[in-house]
């Protein structure tokens, strides 16, 4: 274990100490983990909660949720309470490069772990803390997971229509934008300290990354004064153009014309060249002034074929179209790299598939990794390791 895992990745060389549970950290060490990092995950003796997520107890131990963002790590159980294997965290610390948690905050110094006993240890390490509302401040003790900042930081009052009961985003999105957020801190540290030498103290709050995630929608009210409305399935331009539209099949179809060039090719492109000397219609605030009308009539051209022949149609000619699809059916889209293929042995499915990066760089290999770990699989080999650098 002196080497990274996969060997290659800006990040090879890199060990990060993964203190953390459920979603949002282990998403951070998760994105890390795919750059080449090496990742010893540190659990608790009964595991990571997000083991046992869902109500499928043949996934117990290694349940969908936890396999999204544990692929390819290093598992070993301790009881921090417990002297001797806090000496074994402590080790595993003063070997890595990251420490990274989520406890709420204040727990990891109450165990003897906070930043600045880390320190004594590796003067130059990056710690990341991430926690619901920060490590300072009155609401540092809230408890919070992603529903509850999805209500707090006015997420919920972003969809749906106005006068609409808040709406939740339908999966974890907090968790994981939290994730990004902890592991573009944590690379921006890294790259401090390889140009200065210094390490670095990380408080990622749930709620703060929520804010800035949502600066489109934040950053009107802060020069207007003016809280953003909400516009159900309209586009951020408010324009009828940016809508959603039922095709002859039933399928829906989200159009996203908010320039002007892509107006008249839309109206070329559905014979309807007429709208664009209309003045009803010919300009952006003339279709915002008559929004009803123009969704309307295009309602009624959409109803003469299906969506998945609009989506080509209109793509073809260069206007953004896309057809609303199930998540089973955006899968069959993802790129040749998008997804990684893992066998899991003692899945009811053992080949599984997980979303990747997002993204790719030209001449680097696929990244590939091993199954997430079972809980405490890799206690032997760490404690072989740690054995063998303290002996030298």
């Amino acid at each position: 274990m002196n080497q990274p895992l996969s060997g290659s990745g800006p990040l090879a060389g890199i060990r990060i100490a993964d203190f953390s549970h459920v979603m949002a950290g282990p998403y951070a060490s998760h994105l890390l983990r795919l750059m080449g990092a090496e990742v010893i995950k540190i659990e608790p003796k009964g595991g990571d909660g997000f083991r046992n997520y869902g109500a499928d107890r043949r996934y117990d131990g290694m349940s969908p949720a936890f396999i999204a963002a544990n692929a390819g790590k290093k598992s070993i159980a301790l009881d921090l309470k417990d002297a001797a294997d806090l000496q074994i965290a402590r080790d595993v610390i003063a070997r890595s490069d990251v420490v990274l948690e989520n406890f709420r905050p204040g727990v990891m110094a109450r165990l003897g772990l906070g930043y600045e006993a880390v320190c004594e240890l590796r003067p130059d390490i990056i710690y990341c803390s991430v926690s619901g509302y920060g490590q300072e401040g009155p609401y540092r003790d809230w408890p919070a997971i992603d529903n509850i900042v999805q209500a707090t930081s006015g997420m919920m009052m972003l969809s749906g229509e106005e006068g609409d009961p808040p709406v939740r985003v339908g999966f974890p999105i907090v968790d994981t934008l939290t994730g990004q957020t902890a592991a573009m801190a944590i690379l921006g540290a890294l790259m401090q300290r390889e140009r200065e030498g210094t390490g670095s103290k990380l408080d990622v709050s749930m709620f703060d990354a929520s804010l800035a995630f949502m600066t489109s929608a934040l950053t009107p009210f802060m020069v207007t004064g003016k809280p953003m409305n909400r516009m159900g399935n309209t586009g951020y331009s408010g324009l009828p153009t940016a809508s959603l539209f039922t095709a002859r099949d039933g399928r829906q179809v989200s159009l996203g014309v908010v320039q002007p060039p892509q107006f008249a090719a839309l109206a070329r492109a559905m014979g309807r060249e007429d709208w664009l000397t209309d003045p009803h219609f010919a300009t952006p605030d003339a279709r915002r002034a008559n929004f009803h009308a123009m969704h309307d009539e295009l309602s009624a051209e959409f109803v003469k074929d299906s969506a998945a022949s609009w989506e080509k149609r209109l793509s073809d000619a260069g206007i953004p179209c896309g057809m609303v699809r199930r998540v089973d059916e955006a899968a069959d889209l993802a790129g040749a790299t998008a997804l990684i293929d893992i066998e899991i042995p003692g899945l009811p499915q053992e080949s599984v598939r997980i979303p990747g990066a997002g993204y790719r760089v030209e001449g680097q290999a696929p990244v590939t990794l091993d199954a997430p770990p079972r809980l405490d699989a890799d206690r032997d080999e760490i404690l072989a390791w740690l054995a063998g650098e303290c002996a030298a």
